[in-house]
């Protein structure tokens, strides 16, 4: 049992208590484990007077949390893992492409109803450097919003409008690094030996040098090495990811603790959710790769249980792009296990299904689907398509090698692929940090334009433009259908196409993430009662998934996803379980040919016994011709037991 669900037994039980002492519960509850945590990354014998700084500052941080904020804490322990519900269907967006700003967004609030989106994810909002910033990733605060949004008031005045109408919100917390522009680093150029502890600072190139020898680099393009010598205080930074970007000390508990004051702070402007951004950068160790090291898990559990004595009702999502086996470990292991984040990005999910798209093939899906360790009943997915990053190519190479394939050739493939290198590929893809040396690189491009719609409606091709309609279909119908919480990049609802303006602007054109980040199209929105364009044919059918998702329970997450094998290596097959009366079975074709698969097994599971099942999207009855069922090109169904 993790400590979530204890304190809905401590709750449930103390229903005329104050709101103090269920504070003080919760406490006691996770103390334990918060000392464990603690006294694991700073030792007892130098650091248990920290120790004590904490236990006084958290008291403090709970008497900041607003009234109606401790309502809906207390609201969610009751109902339990209330973000395992079927009921959840969230969009990522940019506020300054969507519709201008924090209040422009507001209005729109009726947008996100009509379609069926309860759950928003707002890019980065808070104050960041002008010019590069690494699309506001480079923080110069955690909670003050940035003027180009509007004020705090104003996004204040969202989350309200947002949670009368029961949308809840994530935003990033930015803690593996601040810009540096940040107050703390702007104190550490002018010498004050406290706040360079903060950031990992050297004398000269000597530990630094020792790092980069077993250090990766981010982004080897635009921001090779991880460290940035800075003239105003002679002195080397740890830069990870840009030069302006400073990396955090976690090895100084000061740290931890400024940090989680601002945490707690990003909460209480009405958080729902807190995106962890880049977590498994957060220790340093030389000798290793500084990347998802225990050292990272614990302190973000340590996140967690502090958190969740102070604002339970908000909770983490863990941004790890990382390998299936690595993964779920954000959700915690051994003591932490349930502990940690509660959500986590389904990248690999994403990823293989790119590749599945590009293959017509479901083999490595398959392969790498049924090797994933099981997550704790208590923790779920975030199941998307595309975001506003890059698509890494990040898969097994003993499970590409087992295939046949030989994975340097099938990276190779797939950024061909998608990259416009082969004049037969009806993708429109652009090339993302392509290391020559290696042959590594990495995918950007709109949903639209990686599937073919762009290239369809170019060459007013309408074959190509029907069968790019019927990928966006298909993939989002995966993750609408698969354990989790489903996603939709904003623009992808309406097939958005590759917007290319960022080739214009000096601050953007040499980063081509950019050109999966257009701006809402409210003309092409206007005209959706056009059921005959391809951005209105998208449109309703998501409309429609989205609704039969939020009528069923089989697809809240109950651990109650099995895959099925089929034999044909273009279709993929799984089935959300719900018993003998209750089930749905998602079937997927990948492949520009009609395929079949054998009946029988679906027979045996019970899906025909009561006749013919129903295609939930289609509306249709399917029917089995000589024990094989037949899959158009790039068709899903979902059936339900009859």
């Amino acid at each position: 049992m993790n400590q979530a669900a204890i304190h809905q037994l401590l709750t449930s039980g103390a229903k005329h208590k104050k709101e103090d002492s269920l504070f003080e519960l919760r406490l006691a509850t996770n103390l334990g484990i918060i000392q464990h945590l603690f006294f694991s990354l700073y030792p007892e014998e130098k650091y248990g007077s920290s120790f004590k700084k904490l236990l006084s500052l958290l008291p403090k941080l709970f008497a900041s949390r607003p009234d109606d904020l401790r309502q809906q804490d207390l609201s969610r322990i009751k109902s339990g893992n209330w973000y395992q519900s079927e009921k959840w269907v969230g969009m990522q967006l940019y506020v300054e492409h969507f519709n201008k700003d924090l209040k422009g967004l507001q209005e729109k609030i009726p947008y996100f109803k009509n379609l069926g989106i309860n759950f928003l994810h707002l890019m980065p909002i808070t104050k960041r450097p002008n010019g590069e910033n690494d699309g506001g990733y480079a923080v110069n605060s955690y909670h003050e919003v940035d003027k180009k949004y509007g004020t705090k008031k104003d996004l204040e005045n969202l989350t309200n409008a947002l949670r009368k109408e029961g949308i809840i919100l994530m935003l990033d917390f930015v803690v593996n690094h601040t810009s540096d522009e940040f107050p703390w680093a702007k104190k550490a150029k002018q010498g004050n030996k406290k706040y360079q502890r903060y950031y990992y600072t050297y004398e000269n190139r000597t530990i630094p040098n020792e790092f980069e020898k077993s250090l990766p680099e981010v982004f080897p393009e635009t921001s090779p090495g991880n460290y940035t010598f800075i003239p105003e205080m002679d002195q080397w930074v740890m830069t990870v990811f840009n030069d302006y970007q400073w990396d955090l000390n976690y090895t100084n508990p000061e740290v931890f603790m400024e940090m989680l004051a601002n945490l707690v702070k990003l909460a209480n402007l009405g958080v729902d959710m807190v995106r962890f951004d880049a977590l498994a950068f957060l220790w340093k160790k030389m000798g290793t790769i500084s990347q998802n090291l225990p050292e990272a898990h614990r302190v973000v559990s340590l996140f967690r249980m502090c958190l969740q004595v102070i604002a339970p009702g908000t909770i983490f999502l863990a941004e790890a792009i990382v390998a299936p086996k690595e993964i779920v470990k954000y959700f915690g292991e051994g003591v932490r296990r349930g502990n940690e984040c509660e959500v986590a990005y389904n990248a690999s999910l994403m990823a293989l299904l790119w590749n599945s798209i590009a293959t017509k093939k479901t083999i490595l899906l398959y392969k790498s689907l049924v090797s994933v360790p099981s997550k704790p009943k208590d923790g779920t997915w975030l199941n998307y398509v595309r975001c506003h990053d890059d698509i890494g190519l990040g898969y097994d190479d003993g499970f590409i090698w087992e295939i046949g394939w030989n994975p340097q050739q099938h990276r190779k493939f797939l950024l061909d692929y998608y990259c416009q290198r082969l004049d037969w590929s009806p993708s429109k893809g652009l090339m993302f940090m392509y290391n020559p040396k290696t042959g590594d690189g990495r995918i950007t491009g709109s949903t639209a334009s990686l599937l073919g719609l762009e290239k369809g409606i170019k060459k007013n091709d309408a074959e190509l433009t029907n069968e790019a309609i019927d990928k966006i279909i298909l993939l989002h119908a995966i993750i609408f259908s698969f354990a989790g919480i489903p996603i939709v990049y904003a623009g992808d609802e309406i097939g958005a196409l590759n917007d290319y303006s960022f080739l214009e602007d000096e601050a953007k054109k040499e980063d081509s993430r950019w050109v999966n980040r257009p701006q809402q199209d409210w003309d092409v929105i206007k005209g959706l009662k056009n059921t005959e364009s391809p951005q209105s044919k998208i449109f309703h059918v998501l409309k429609k998934l989205i609704s039969i998702r939020k009528a069923s329970s089989i697809f809240a997450d109950s651990d109650n996803t099995v895959l099925h094998h089929t034999g044909n290596d273009h279709i993929l097959v799984f089935e959300r379980t719900g018993g003998t009366q209750n089930g749905l079975l998602v079937v997927c074709n990948f492949d520009e040919k009609p395929q079949v698969i054998e009946a029988t097994w679906i027979m045996k599971l019970g899906y025909f016994t009561k006749g013919e099942p129903k295609d939930l999207i289609s509306d249709q009855k399917i029917t089995v011709q000589s024990g094989l069922l037949e899959v158009h090109p790039y068709q899903v169904l979902w059936l339900a037991k009859n």
